[in-house]
């Protein structure tokens, strides 16, 4: 069994848009303890997947199985035995599909990694990482395991050495956001570079214990995605009102999401939106920031 974790963008900020139309970004990312559980079987007719949700697909569709025939592929490039030709994967899903918090990208990683260790390891981290790339520009991330400032369109990644251990509280409204149409909507002439200077090299992050990091904890992406989807909105309003502290969105949407140093009072946060959750709060997790070995 492998657990294949969720992410949050602390901060996101686009930068810059390239020749081939994908756009440049900063952000600090953050794996969490909330995860998908996978189990891989080396059975079955050629490369799927069966999940516990409906909307995940079986096939070419899915990141995991795309992952998997990648790593067949590069370990017969390399005239290497890859060990199988039917595969399952088994993935029951705990992250929210099409959410902000990479679990598809993270499902990719992780067998990768996964594949990689029962190969006993022909590929390095390096490797796996440029791989994962041409799967999707998060799977790289999550093969880097730990917290990062990441830039380019998200594949360069610096090790976050100061990240506090934070506690977070997730709330999904369970609206599927797209992040092709999140950036079409992006009015990109109203973005830009923070202004708070972040130096990845010293990690100096600006967490005390009231969390006062407002100048650089933003995400250029909100505004897009809450025009699109406005149940991100709603929900985001609802979670203000109810924990009277700051709200910020993950990635592309739709989750968002609230820090905490206390993970007492995270906990009587996370029990008081689950006694006044609306149809705008599906989904309601309490989870960590996870600083150390991820399981994959």
């Amino acid at each position: 069994m492998f657990f294949s974790p969720a992410k949050i963008n602390l901060f996101l900020y686009v930068t810059g848009r390239r020749a081939d139309g994908y756009h440049e970004l900063y952000s600090l990312m953050a794996p969490l303890t909330l995860a998908d559980r996978l189990e891989i079987v080396r059975s079955g007719n050629g490369i799927r997947a069966v999940c516990s949700h409906p909307d995940v697909p079986e096939g070419d569709g899915n990141l995991a199985c795309r992952a998997a025939a990648l790593f067949r592929a590069a370990m017969l490039d390399k005239k290497a035995d890859p060990g199988f030709h039917d595969l399952t994967i088994h993935i029951e899903k705990k992250i929210p599909v099409c959410g902000g918090l990479g679990g598809g990208s993270s499902n990719a990683a992780c067998v990768l990694l996964a594949l990689n260790e029962y190969s006993e390891n022909p590929f390095s981290i390096d490797e796996l990482m440029r791989l994962g790339l041409t799967l999707g520009a998060d799977v790289p991330f999550f093969i880097f395991q730990k917290p990062a400032f990441a830039s380019g369109v998200g594949e360069k990644l610096i090790p976050c050495r100061q990240m506090p251990p934070l506690s977070v509280i997730v709330v999904n409204p369970g609206v599927p956001a797209s992040t092709v149409n999140v950036f079409k909507k992006l009015e990109f002439g109203l973005t830009f570079v923070p202004s708070y200077n972040i130096n990845p090299s010293s990690n100096a992050l600006p967490f005390g214990m009231k969390l006062d990091g407002r100048e650089i904890l933003h995400n250029d992406l909100e505004e897009s995605a809450c025009n699109l989807y406005p149940e991100i909105r709603a929900a985001k309003k609802e979670m203000v009102l109810l924990l009277q502290r700051n709200v910020y969105m993950s990635g592309s949407g739709s989750s968002l999401f609230a820090l905490y140093s206390d993970h007492d009072v995270a906990e009587r946060d996370y029990e008081q939106l689950l006694k006044a959750r609306t149809e705008n709060m599906k989904f309601v997790f309490l989870t960590k920031i996870k600083i150390g070995s991820l399981g994959c």
